[in-house]
């Protein structure tokens, strides 16, 4: 019986504008994420989509254990702080009719910025005018323009977010489901573990509970992926980094991927 790997993450794990991305919602086989799995020959069980927020990630997921059970192995890159998500009035637009996941470009403002950084790309423009029909209809965009008006915060979202981690490092490890986790994006602690650390006990102890071990950076300081792939001069589309750095980062990834899963 083969192994069956599930990964999780945003667009960067689904692998949005790679060579073979021809909607931005069918799993890249140029992704790290897939191309880890097929390294032990794994069935690979994708539950990433663009725009997920760390709490989605944590949740599609865990949705996700309980049908493919049995797991041999989890992957995540975790995503962005500033994006939320939220169980709205059911839907039939929405993700299982309730979920939907908000960033700042969902605002007005945000939009405009959106279409101007996806200007060079007619494809992710279109699918942005689409998303952003469904916000509107939905409710959505007002539940954005309110959240990032008046409540958004980094202290919130940081909390949000290692909860998120926590929680779902929790249920692996009560599960016995082996795991490696990554990052996206240097804010997930590079901006907070120090500012932290003297100011905040309840966050520098929340901080605390989370398994570093189970972790692979892209260098010092908790290094993401796409800090590293600017670092490095990989090529991008219009917001990703393109196949040759998910190549790349595969051979970094490997010995802690085989270390933590791919040796079982």
């Amino acid at each position: 019986m083969s192994k069956k790997i599930i990964a999780g993450g945003c667009s960067f794990t689904l692998g949005n504008e790679l060579s073979d991305d021809v909607d931005g919602k069918t799993p890249s086989e140029k992704s790290w994420a897939y191309k880890l799995s097929n390294k032990i020959s794994a069935e690979y069980v994708c539950t990433a989509f663009g725009g997920l927020g760390n709490q989605a990630i944590a949740r599609r997921v865990f949705q996700n254990i309980s049908k493919n059970l049995p797991v041999d192995g989890v992957v995540v890159m975790w995503s962005f702080l500033s994006r939320y998500d939220w169980a709205m009035p059911r839907h039939r637009a929405l993700e299982d009719t309730r979920w939907t996941s908000i960033s700042p470009w969902d605002t007005n403002a945000g939009n405009d910025e959106a279409f101007h950084t996806l200007q060079d790309s007619e494809t992710q423009q279109q699918q942005w005018r689409t998303r952003q029909e469904t916000m509107q209809d939905t409710g959505v965009r007002e539940l954005a323009e309110s959240v990032y008006k008046y409540a958004a915060n980094e202290y919130h979202e940081t909390y949000l977010s290692w909860k998120s981690i926590i929680w779902l490092q929790n249920i692996l490890e009560k599960k016995k489901i082996p795991y490696m986790f990554t990052l996206a994006d240097n804010s997930l602690f590079y901006n907070n573990l120090e500012k932290h650390s003297g100011q905040d006990r309840f966050m520098y102890d929340l901080h605390g509970e989370i398994d570093l071990s189970k972790w692979f950076f892209f260098g010092d300081r908790c290094m993401g992926f796409n800090q590293w792939a600017l670092l490095n001069d990989y090529e991008r589309g219009t917001t990703h980094p393109l196949d040759k750095a998910h190549e790349d980062a595969v051979q970094l990834m490997l010995p802690t991927f085989t270390k933590l899963i791919g040796g079982r």
